[in-house]
């Protein structure tokens, strides 16, 4: 690790996918396949209309699909970077089986102790945050990354700063 400071990386619309996966469950719910451009602007709940009985079903989170690029940018970050993975992971009960599974899955060069399972966020301080939650970025002191999502998107950035993808992770962060 290079740079001593420390990444504080969200998983859920950061790492995995889960826009894809909302997506994939409405279908299978409804029938209708919904696309990215008519959930821009609008909070998950909003766009989809079964989204809370869905995070709440199996493998909602261990099958999440992941984001292009996260695996080779985070083990990058992880050799510069006193990484650590942080998720809000309490509210729902399947969550933290599923999260921790996907992880060890995904990112096997991310350990045990790299793994900070939260309600809050705001108990957890670093150097930067990645994350695509105003909730969890705002309240934070060190450099705020805005992972965009359809959720935030269109949004006035509120300071923080904003990244499309992986590929703009690493040219910011290594």
């Amino acid at each position: 690790m290079e740079s001593g400071k420390r990444l504080l990386v969200d998983m859920d619309g950061v790492l995995a996918d889960v826009y894809r996966q909302f997506i994939s469950f409405e279908e299978k719910e409804s029938g209708i396949r919904l696309s990215i451009d008519s959930l821009l602007g609008k909070e998950e709940y909003e766009a989809f209309k079964h989204g809370r009985k869905h995070v709440n079903e199996p493998n909602f989170f261990r099958l999440a699909p992941l984001m292009d690029g996260a695996v080779a940018t985070l083990k990058a970050l992880n050799e510069k970077y006193d990484l650590f993975i942080v998720s809000a992971a309490m509210e729902f009960p399947n969550s933290l089986i599923e999260k921790h599974g996907w992880l060890a899955e995904h990112f096997p060069f991310i350990t045990w102790k790299q793994i900070v399972f939260c309600g809050s966020k705001t108990v957890v301080q670093g150097d930067i945050m990645i994350d695509d939650h105003y909730k969890n970025l705002d309240h934070f002191n060190g450099q705020r990354i805005l992972f965009t999502q359809p959720h935030n998107y269109g949004h006035d950035d509120r300071g923080h700063t904003r990244v499309n993808s992986w590929a703009e992770i690493a040219a910011l962060l290594l």
